[in-house]
This record gives C-alpha cells, structure tokens and sequence, in this order.
C-alpha cells in the first residue's frame, strides 16, 4: 500500500477522533450553560451553577452513557479547561479589600483553613476514607468548595471520580448548611457585619455565601464576600505545601528519599496563574464590568470542567466512596460553624 493509500485510510479514522473531541467539549458546554440556567431558580441559586454542572454530568453518565469517542473532549474541558478557567477566575479577587478589612479577618481564614483541614482529614483517615479522596473533601471544606478541590488534585494525583466525588459532596454539604445559617440567622445575635464574617468564615462555595448572608443585607454580604476571597487567596500557600507533603509521602512509600528538592516541588502553576490575575486586578486597570465578564467566562469554563468530571463517575462507586467522605465532611462543617462563631465573639467581631 502506498504512503497516499495509507493517509487516505487514516483520515476517516482522524475525522472521527476530531469529531468524537468536538462533541465532547461541546456537551461539556451545553451542562454548562443548562447548570447556569437553572442557578437561576430560588432555591438552585445557592447550589450555584458549578454544583449543578457536576450533578447533571453524573446524572448523564448514569442515564444516557457516555460514549467512548467523547471522552478525550470530556477529560480536556475537565482538564485544560478547569486550569483556564481558575487563573481567570482571579479577576474575582481584589487584594487591597482583603488587606482592608484588617488583621483579625486575616486571622480568623488562617485559624479556620488550619483547623478544618486537620479534623476533616482526621474524620476522613477515621471512617476509612481513601486518603486522596479524604484531602479533597478537607481542601473543599476548608477553603472554597469544589475550585479549591479540583485545583488541588493534580498536587496529590487524584482520580477524576475522587476529584468530582469530592466536589460534589463539598457542594452539597455547603447548600444545607447554607439553607441552616438562613433559619438560624434571627436568633444568632451578631451584627449585620459579624454575621457577613461568619458566614464567609464558614460556608464553602461564594454562591453559599452570597445566598447565606443575604438576609443580613448589603452589608452583611459585602463582608462575607470578603473574608471568604480572603480563605481563597490561602489556597495558593496550602496547595504548594500539600504539594510538597504528597511528593513526600509518595517517595517514601517507593522506598527513596522522604526529601524533597525545591526542584522536585510540583508547583501549581495555573494557581499562581490566578495570583497573578488577582495582582493585576488589585490594580484597578479592568473596569468592574469587564471583570465580571471576565469571571462569568471563568466560571463558565470551570461548570464545563465540574460536567466533565461528573459524565467519568459511575453512580456506583459516587455511592460506595461518597458516603464516607459526606460523613467526614458533614462533622467537619458542623465543627467549623461552632469555631466560626466562637471566633467572632472572641475577637469581638460580633
């Protein structure tokens, strides 16, 4: 056969992949913008577009199926596009805010990350939780929901159905405690402004903030925004360092040096890439409204990448490994609320 007959043979064949690649990335789009439709309803609006993205892509996988030819589509939007989608999405942070709002906010993130990532994890390592799953759901819990889990699991080389199992049980868990902190908020006793810190403090997804601290009033919602883009910023040093812990740990487990060189260091570099645009923003050149569209665009690529990550978990193993991890992290949050609140009136916030 002639190297002409041989291309022409192939081509169909790449055709097909190319196609397969296309359709993928493109259901990965239409979850995504169904998701950020149905945010739009009352009570889907504090589950927020990414959850709903995540959910949609399980329910398809369990339901329709997800042909073999789209997966290379799917695993780029989960992929490529998450990475994207989260250095932009540092155009939602302005840094000057969280030096204004002063050194006990700052205080209060470091306290809360730090505690809520040893209990979940602990909880996690208690209920037999696998340990990679279990450092997802204490990232989530701890930082800023299912962003802070997806961008942590290349640090550990987590599997995609730990990665959406983590986010999803993240994102569920901050929706009821969300809808729990709106009953609760009579009878708390904080101040509009300390009611904004601790629900900022405590709750996991900016959507769960927002819908929380709502009935508190502008002020109430402007704090919790705030304290809750300060635990965000926190991310970058805690990925860096669970970076450096998982190297560890994996290198003794192969019987090497437990070690790590600065060069050996995984660097999360489209982390840094969200710094970086969060600096850039902090300088007030982008308008207000490009930087939204900026961020809506950012979110948009992340709900494709949560859809991704939902059309690869089999809804059998989303419920043999996802109990546990709720578990964990339904004790966690429940822990992190009394923290947060005790905080608050300790450092006379309230």
């Amino acid at each position: 056969m002639s190297q002409g007959e041989v291309l022409a043979a192939t081509k169909p064949k790449r055709q097909k992949q190319y196609s397969g690649f296309a359709l993928g990335i493109g259901l990965t789009l239409i979850i995504a913008l169904v998701a950020k439709y149905l945010a739009g309803f009352p009570f889907l609006s504090i589950m927020g577009q990414l959850v709903i993205a995540i959910l949609i892509g399980i329910a398809w996988r369990a339901t329709i199926g997800l042909p073999e030819q789209l997966v290379t589509g799917t695993n780029f939007s989960s992929k490529k596009l998450l990475r994207l989608g989260i250095i932009l999405l540092g155009m939602r942070l302005n840094l000057m805010d969280i030096v204004n709002a002063g050194p006990k906010v700052f205080l209060i993130a470091v306290i809360v990350i730090t505690f809520t990532l040893s209990v979940v994890y602990g909880l996690a390592q208690l209920f037999k939780v696998e340990k990679r799953l279990g450092i997802l759901t204490a990232c989530g819990t701890a930082i800023c929901g299912a962003a802070a889990v997806v961008a942590i699991a290349p640090q550990i080389k987590a599997k995609d159905d730990e990665t959406a199992i983590g986010a999803a049980m993240v994102a569920i868990l901050g929706t009821i405690f969300t809808l729990v902190y709106t009953f609760l908020y009579p009878v708390l006793g904080f101040s509009p402004n300390g009611y904004g810190i601790f629900s900022g403090a405590t709750l996991h997804e900016i959507a769960h903030v927002i819908a929380a601290a709502a009935p508190g009033g502008n002020d109430a919602v402007d704090m919790a925004v705030i304290v809750k883009l300060t635990r965000v910023t926190l991310l970058v040093p805690v990925a860096i360092l669970i970076g450096i812990w998982a190297s560890r740990a994996e290198q003794k487990e192969q019987g090497g040096s437990s070690k790590t060189s600065w060069k050996s260091i995984p660097i999360p570099w489209f982390i840094l890439g969200f710094l970086l645009v969060s600096g850039f923003n902090s300088l007030g050149i982008v308008s207000a409204d490009i930087a939204s569209v900026i961020v809506t665009i950012a979110y948009m690529l992340i709900a494709m990448a949560m859809a991704g990550l939902g059309l690869n978990v089999d809804l059998v193993t989303f419920r043999r490994l996802g109990m546990k991890s709720f578990a964990a992290g339904l004790i966690g949050s429940a822990l992190l609320s009394c923290l947060g609140f005790a905080l608050v009136y300790l450092l006379g916030l309230a």
